[in-house]
């Protein structure tokens, strides 16, 4: 029987090939009383399986040969999950306090930890949660004898691709199988920022997340159509669907092996405007992919996941050493670097409890700029390691979640500081290094001309912008239906920050995903964007979509689309606008 279901789009594309069930070993483990002379003992298997797993963590990092960066990361975070003491010391607490066995204790801390994670309004931070579990599973797997890896069944295939169908897929499940070719992701839980999506998009592959029962539904060896771009997944398609998908799959790679001629092609618009394409980068290892795609620049380093991958806070020497690692590697083209976007989840103070340091909503409360300006300690060794790479390259320092004037004047006498410490030790940095903010708060956007008054330049996340100005998270699949970027509000605010812009002479870039969808392209032309930035991934198929676009002709279309409210009215324009 043929059916389909629907979840999130996060990896665009088309797999065709049979379903490959992932299993995992079940978190359900008995609560058993021990002996008082078991206790210690019970501790000690308890601290080896601990052991166990990040030792078989760096084995599988140091076979992972040239597997994306991101892979790497995420390794290293799970290795970090299990050195930090809230899940490699409390369980130990609980054993000798309780007289229970190690899994039940370690499950107890985990549920704790998790529902802590599922209170924290960030996106990506929420959906650290699920890296929580898979790293406590590992664990589980270890302490009841079970080989650590997920068990996936490999099937050597010829004409059919493997797509592999998980309730959740781990970066180390991945990692482990990766000499197998895969076809696509397909998972029940996920959404545009979890892992699992980020590696799809490092691989180039489709997936689909957020399908709540697939991996109960679906059956081993069973046909899959994986439509990564309108989040779809087809089981067991008849032969005129399965046709059509066919074509439309060979189209895609066909358009894919012509999109590598533009590499060296300048990216100009028919009436000769040019529109600068930079790449968004989590890691210095990510340079060599922005190289390869021919971007321009680097529009958004983002700094964090130097915190995220380790346990502690990197100092100003490691900071400055990555950084010049990027100004250097990218031989001369401009990086932005925007500062810790952190949330109070992460604080800097490792002795105070995850507990005491996590709000119940800290998207609206102490993270990004806010956090960094209460942590001046902390802000000033990252702007000074910040200008001390600028030496080595024309590096932009950019400031995350701006809303408040005073915010602008506090982190430019944190800039001067920096400034006049480095004076006083004689290290050389650029005296004129451009500091720009990011336009992700609605209030930002309404009253952009505080903020173009007393920066460079400015950067809009429409990531955050849309979820904000919505009342949506899109990783939540309950309510992603309604994150609509065509929303008319939506509309009304990148307009006219980029108007707002363009009038005072400042330059203005998209970085958050809207900047890397093709749908979207003349649309950000029309309003006057002349700087996308976005996953290296994405960024030939906005140039060719550039190279035959007319901003002269786009611009007068995309004033009568935002003078449209009705939303079948906006996508009818945008339609006209893509040529559809």
């Amino acid at each position: 029987m043929s059916y389909t279901l629907h979840g999130l789009s996060v990896s665009g594309g088309i797999a065709i090939g049979q379903a490959c069930l992932l299993s995992h070993a079940t978190l359900e483990v008995a609560h058993l009383t021990l002996q008082p002379r078991q206790v210690e003992k019970e501790v000690a298997r308890f601290a080896a399986a601990i052991t166990a797993v990040r030792g078989e963590y760096e084995s599988i990092k140091k076979g992972m040969g040239a597997a994306p960066a991101e892979f790497g990361a995420f390794i290293d975070l799970h290795s970090m999950i299990l050195s930090d003491p809230e899940l490699a010391e409390v369980p130990k607490t609980l054993i000798r306090e309780r007289r229970c066995n190690a899994e039940w204790a370690l499950v107890q801390q985990m549920e704790h930890l998790v529902g802590q994670f599922e209170k924290i309004d960030d996106a990506y931070l929420r959906e650290r949660a699920y890296d929580v579990r898979q790293a406590v599973e590992r664990v589980i797997k270890e302490l009841s004898g079970h080989d650590g890896r997920a068990s996936l069944k490999i099937r050597a295939q010829r004409e059919t691709s493997q797509i592999v169908v998980a309730h959740d897929l781990s970066p180390a499940d991945v990692i482990a199988f990766k000499e197998h070719r895969f076809a696509a992701f397909v998972t029940d839980v996920g959404g545009a920022t979890s892992h699992t999506a980020i590696l799809a998009r490092g691989l180039r592959i489709p997936a689909v997340l957020g399908l709540h029962n697939a991996r109960q539904l679906i059956h081993d060896k069973e046909m899959l159509i994986v439509d990564g771009t309108r989040g779809v997944v087809i089981v067991n398609p008849d032969p005129r669907v399965l046709e059509e998908y066919e074509l439309r799959k060979s189209q895609i790679e066909l358009e894919r092996s012509k999109l590598k001629r533009l590499k060296t092609t300048r990216s100009r618009t028919i009436d000769g405007v040019h529109v600068d394409l930079l790449a968004n980068i989590e890691l210095p290892s990510d340079v060599p992919d922005a190289l390869e795609a021919g971007a321009e620049g680097v529009g958004l380093f983002r700094s964090e996941f130097l915190f995220l991958g380790r346990g502690d806070m990197p100092c100003e020497d490691e900071q400055f050493e990555s950084y010049r690692k990027v100004a250097r590697g990218m031989g001369g083209l401009p990086v932005t670097i925007r500062t810790f976007d952190l949330g109070n989840d992460k604080d800097p103070h490792p002795e105070e409890t995850h507990a005491d340091r996590v709000k119940t909503n800290p998207a609206l409360g102490l993270r990004a700029i806010r956090l960094s300006l209460t942590e001046p300690a902390m802000f000033q060794t990252q702007l000074r390691a910040i200008l001390r790479a600028s030496h080595y390259g024309p590096v932009k320092l950019l400031i995350p979640m701006l809303a408040h004037a005073q915010e602008i004047d506090q982190t430019l006498a944190a800039v001067a500081q920096a400034k006049s410490s480095l004076r006083g030790e004689n290290v050389p940095f650029d005296e004129q290094m451009p500091i720009g903010g990011m336009i992700e708060i609605p209030a930002a956007a309404l009253g952009v001309g505080l903020f173009l008054r007393r920066l460079d330049f400015l950067s809009i996340g429409t990531n955050d912008l849309i979820q904000y100005t919505l009342a949506i998270d899109r990783s939540d699949e309950q309510v992603a239906h309604l994150y609509d970027p065509l929303h008319p509000a939506v509309l009304m605010l990148l307009a006219h920050t980029i108007t707002s812009a363009d009038k005072a002479g400042r330059p203005v870039s998209v970085c958050g995903e809207l900047a890397g969808d093709v749908s979207m392209t003349r649309l950000l032309l029309g309003m006057g964007l002349r700087q996308f930035s976005m996953h290296p991934g994405q960024l030939l198929e906005v140039k060719q979509r550039i190279l035959t676009s007319d901003t002269s002709e786009l611009a007068p279309q995309v004033r009568r689309l935002l003078r449209c409210e009705e939303p079948a009215r906006i996508r009818e324009q945008l339609d006209k606008l893509n040529g559809v």
